[in-house]
C-alpha cells in the first residue's frame, strides 16, 4: 500500500466510534487503523459484487467517473476491458462495423 496519506474527516454515530475504539483497544491499534481496515475491506467486498460492477461500468460509460477512478475501483485488468468495451460502444466504432 502507498505511504501517501490523505486526511479525511467525517461524522459517525457515537455507537460506531465506540465500537471502533473498543476493537482498537483489544487489538492494540488506534482507531484510524481500524477504520482504514474496515473501509478497505468494504471496498474490496463491494467491488466483487456483479451488480455494483455494472453500476460502476455504467458510470464510466456515461463519463460520470474517470478511467483512473474506474481502475481504482475494479482493478487495472477489468478497467482496461471496460475501456475497450466503451470504445467499441461509441458511435464511430459501431458505424464502422455496421458498414462492413
Amino acid at each position: 500500500m502507498s505511504s501517501d496519506k490523505k486526511r479525511v474527516q467525517f461524522r459517525a454515530p457515537h455507537r460506531l466510534v465506540d465500537r471502533a475504539d473498543a476493537l482498537a483497544d483489544v487489538l492494540g491499534e488506534d482507531r484510524t487503523d481500524i477504520l482504514v481496515t474496515a473501509v478497505r475491506e468494504y471496498l474490496q467486498d463491494a467491488t466483487q459484487n456483479d451488480t455494483l460492477i455494472q453500476e460502476i461500468a455504467a458510470a464510466y460509460y456515461d463519463d460520470e467517473i474517470t478511467f483512473d477512478q474506474l481502475k481504482a475501483l475494479v482493478g487495472a485488468e477489468k478497467a482496461a476491458n471496460l475501456r475497450v468495451l466503451k470504445q467499441q460502444l461509441e458511435g464511430d466504432f459501431v458505424d464502422e462495423v455496421a458498414e462492413l
